[in-house]
Formats: C-alpha cells, structure tokens, sequence
C-alpha cells in the first residue's frame, strides 16, 4: 500500500493545490477547492504488452498509416456527426441534460449492432434497461449489459465477453480502489477515464462515456477530461419539445459543424431524415410575421422558420427578447432597420422565435429575421412560397453566404418559388423551377416585400 496523503481539488477545472485556499489560482474560480485522499502512485488496471508498441521512437516515413474501416451503426444521424462511423479506438464523450435521452440513444446503438457490445451502467439495474429496452421493441442477442461501478471489475468481464464496442453510463459513477475518494471526484474521473482511454488505445476498441453536465452546461469533472477524449459530443434540446440535436463540439476525426436531428417519441428516439419539412410549421392561412431562412449546418441544408411579434411597448421601456437567435445580433439588426430603412422601432416591443426548439448561428438567418420583422411590424403576411438566405451588414448592405448552391437546391426540391439572396453570390448553375431574387442593399428588400 502506498503512502497516502491528502490533497485539494478545484472541481471545475482539475488544478490540485497542496493546501485550501478561496480561489483557484488556474480558473480564478471560488469555493471549488475540495480535499480528496489519494495515493502517490496508482497502478493502471488495464495492461497491455501492446502497450510496448508506443514507447520506442519510429521514422515518421515509417509508420503505418493504412486507415482502418470505420464501424457503422444503424444510426445515420450518429453516423454523420462522427463524420462516418465509430473509429476504432476512439473514445467519445456524450454530454446532456437530465431526461434528454443519451441512454436511450446508446442502448439504440448497442441493440442495432451485430457486434458484441459491452453496456456498463452505474445508474441503472440491469432490469431497467431489458424494461426500456422492451418499451422501443428493440432486442439484441450481442448487446451484453453489466451493472457495475468498479473497474477493477469491469476490467475483469471486459476480458471475458471482448466486446468490440465499450459503451459507459456513466463516467461520473465509475470509481477506483487505487484512489480512496468519492465517486464523480476530480481524481476518480481522471483516473476511470485514463484507464478506459488506455484500454480503447491498446485493444483498438471504441468506447463511448456518458458525461453529467454541471447548472452551467458544462461536462461535470475536469475540464482535462474533454482533452484526454478524441470526441465530444453534446445532446441537447428542450424537454418541453420533441426534437433534439446532437452536436459534435470536438472531433479528431471529423467535423464539428455537422448535426443529428432525432424526435422523442415514445418507442425512442427516431431519426428526421428530413428536418425542413418538421420544422416549418403548418398553417391554414398566410400569417404576418413568419419567414422561411435556407440555413446550413455542417453541408446539411435547413429550412428554418423564423417567427416574429412587433407591437407597441405598453410600460415605457421596450422588451428584446429572442428564443434561438442571439440577441445582441437581433439588437444590431433592429439599429441597421432604424437608421437605413426609416423604421421606428425604439419604441417597439420586439420577439423572435426559430421555430421547433433549436439554435441556428448561421448569419444567413439574418435576411429572414428582417423580412419576419418587417411582415409584423406593417402586419403583412409574406407570400408562403418565398425563402430568404443571406446576412445583412451595419451599413445596410446585403452579405453574401456560402453555400449558396445547396440552398438553393433544397429550396428548389421543398417546392419553394423564389429565394432571396445577395446580389454578390456567385452562384453557377441557374436553377429551373425556382426564382432568385438578388439584392444588394436592405432598403430594396423593403420595396420588393412591401
């Protein structure tokens, strides 16, 4: 038994600190030093003579750079965001709220593949998950589930079955003999995760986490548990809607910028192939205030409906207030409508709203967020065939966006009439069955609307 000492935890960003004091010295964060007991060498669970590989320096020229097949799931939301497939050996961090469905989303996975998948779960019995397992009608004679909290138990069955996908639920729960404090501590998650990263590297085996998140959003533990990790990704969305994304806030072996849109229904969660046609809002007449914006996400084109209320501020002071747009942009936006278009709107309660409960941060939103604006502000309903994409700058004149063409296209294929667009896209086929509007400048998009 090695000599044990004790030790304080900033339980924010990981820092150790050899004595307590307020503040952090590497996060400048307070309160968030915690003492912990550890010991001065904790020996690794997982050994690998594989292990050797790694310690003898090679000639870049000569290393093997053959790329091994990714593994495909069924998902091919999940697929899209990892940017093709599990990589093996890759170790994926998954973050959400409480409720948001990241164990149903996994055991989804585990049942779909014909490999033998190894589900550990340290919050749930093992008869809770054949219950939610039975409710989606799902079954899986290779998906092995494990109610464990131990490594150096889990070690010992993952030996045993040799599962060609690791998935834990959660990373928060695992814990260590080697370290003497509490499960979910700094020291336990570095140490659970240091281990598991380890085995995925010597065995080639991927492994996906499931990570708590803190009140502020942020994955629960070390921020050093986000670097160790080749992806993360963030499932996120509204309880109160039925829709929910999954974003890839880092990826070693793709990119960031795709999303994966699910609906939770009570079988699970079900894949929306196509996001455009759930997300614009059906309605029996041409309504004022409603715009449709062509987005893109990754090379996903979306067709986002923007949703808005101007009305005559009953205490005096005027309200802003946007649900999945950013508000100091719609405040520049309202400045840019008062001093280039002639617009009074100072004294204008102003709403926003994208519909269906998520977050766009492409600027092409911006040409669709005046045009909402403008249709409630003279209480004109904008013809429902018509589409916008394209970003306004502070003098007034209108931005080109790129991926111009794929909006375009999807534009074209939902049945849309006309989109309106910067007059500088550079733009290369003509499209035959939509109309492009181009414009350069705000006020033109005013005379064309009104």
């Amino acid at each position: 038994m090695a000599k044990v000492k004790k030790a304080f935890f900033c339980q924010s960003c990981g820092a150790q600190n050899a004595q307590w004091q307020g503040q952090c010295n590497a996060c400048k964060a307070w309160n968030t030093l915690v003492e912990e007991i550890i010991e001065k060498e904790t020996p690794k669970e997982w050994v690998s003579d594989t292990s050797l590989q790694n310690t003898i320096p090679i000639p870049i020229n000569a290393i093997d750079v053959t790329q091994t097949p990714r593994i495909k799931t069924k998902d091919e939301e999940l697929n899209r965001v990892l940017g093709g497939g599990l990589v093996p050996g890759s170790v994926i961090l998954l973050g959400g709220e409480p409720g948001i469905g990241k164990s149903t989303l996994l055991l989804q996975v585990s049942l779909s593949l014909t490999t033998n998948v190894l589900y550990i779960s340290g919050e749930e019995s093992q008869q809770q998950i054949k219950l939610r397992a039975d409710r989606m009608g799902l079954s899986g004679e290779n998906c092995f589930v494990l109610s464990q909290t131990e490594t150096q138990k889990i070690f010992q069955q993952i030996r045993k079955v040799k599962p060609d996908l690791l998935i834990v639920d959660s990373i928060q729960t695992l814990h260590s003999n080697h370290i003497e404090s509490a499960a979910g501590s700094v020291s336990q998650i570095r140490a659970t995760a240091g281990e598991l990263i380890q085995f995925a590297k010597n065995t080639n085996t991927p492994v996906i986490l499931v990570g708590h998140i803190t009140k502020d959003g942020n994955i629960a533990g070390p921020k050093i548990l986000e670097h160790m990790v080749d992806t993360v990704l963030q499932f996120e969305g509204d309880r109160n809607h039925i829709y929910r994304i999954l974003r890839a806030q880092k990826n070693r072996f793709g990119a960031t910028s795709e999303i994966g849109i699910y609906e939770m229904i009570s079988q699970g969660l079900r894949q929306v192939t196509n996001p455009s046609e759930v997300l614009i809002s059906e309605k029996e007449e041409a309504l004022s205030g409603h715009a449709i914006a062509a987005t893109v996400e990754g090379i996903r084109p979306l067709m986002i409906e923007v949703q808005a209320l101007v009305s005559t501020a009953v205490y005096g002071t005027p309200q802003r207030s946007s649900t999945g747009f950013n508000a100091k942009r719609l405040n520049m936006l309202l400045a840019v409508l008062e001093k280039r278009a002639g617009f009074s709107l100072g004294s204008k309660d102003v709403f926003i709203n994208i519909t269906g409960g998520i977050t766009i941060e492409d600027p092409a939103l911006d040409m669709a967020v005046v045009a909402a604006l403008l249709s409630s502000y003279h209480d004109i309903p904008i013809l429902q065939k018509i589409c916008f994409a394209a970003e306004i700058g502070l003098s007034g004149e209108i931005r080109p966006i790129a991926k111009a063409e794929i909006r375009i296209q999807e534009a074209e294929k939902l049945g849309f009439e006309q989109i309106v667009v910067s007059k500088f896209s550079k733009l290369g086929t003509t499209p035959k069955s939509i109309k492009i509007k181009a414009f350069s400048k705000v006020e033109n998009l005013v005379d064309f609307l009104f």
